[in-house]
């Protein structure tokens, strides 16, 4: 329905919604039109964004998934800037709702502004691996309720520590639970992924 934006840069990279964040709220900053100079993304926002957005002096609030959360939060902090690493951008200014073509123009005007290619504009933003796994339950129940997975979880985010984080929420229209890991590298945050997965499917699977 045209309501989000992907980016491809000049070496064929495709650019995560995260990334474009990064480039459009660093161009509202240097024009002085980022509002309270915060910027709200969701739960699911890759950790390199928070890096770089702390990097910037750029205050990150995380909403919900979903983008009725991310403008509710907007509303809340007064941002005008907002999005989802899907690739769904709110420019406040202009809108109350994604549209893919003036996050086109937001993106391209920040090329412009920097006079340089997105290849050198997405560094802004360190990508962290994710590892992104569906598990089929049976029931949900509060997920601090359940021993076995909290156990696990606690387990993958102490061998973790401040170098990546761990996700676990259900799906609001599924009967599923999904389990975001991220870290230093992909194989690592699959092993600990499916650590926490087969705890979920023993426990509630």
């Amino acid at each position: 329905d045209g309501d989000r934006l992907i980016a491809v840069d000049e070496t064929g990279d495709v650019l995560s919604g995260d990334r474009i964040l990064a480039i459009c709220a660093r161009q509202l900053q240097k024009i002085g039109r980022l509002t309270h100079n915060t910027v709200v993304s969701t739960v699911m926002s890759n950790i390199g964004l928070g890096e770089a957005l702390q990097a910037l002096g750029i205050r990150h609030v995380q909403a919900q998934v979903g983008d009725r959360y991310v403008m509710q939060e907007m509303q809340t902090t007064g941002a005008v800037l907002g999005g989802e690493d899907s690739g769904h951008m709110i420019f406040a200014a202009h809108q109350t709702t994604g549209d893919g073509i003036l996050s086109a123009i937001k993106l391209i005007e920040a090329m412009v502004a920097e006079r340089a290619p997105l290849s050198r504009l997405k560094e802004i933003m360190q990508v962290f691996p994710q590892v992104l796994i569906n598990v089929p339950v049976k029931a949900k129940p509060r997920i601090e309720d359940v021993p076995r997975v909290i156990q696990a979880i606690r387990e993958v985010e102490q061998k973790l520590g401040d170098k990546g984080r761990v996700l676990v929420r259900y799906s609001g229209t599924e009967t599923l639970c999904r389990v975001m890991v991220e870290g230093p590298d992909q194989e690592t945050i699959q092993t600990y992924g499916s650590d926490i997965s087969d705890a979920i499917k023993a426990a509630i699977g």
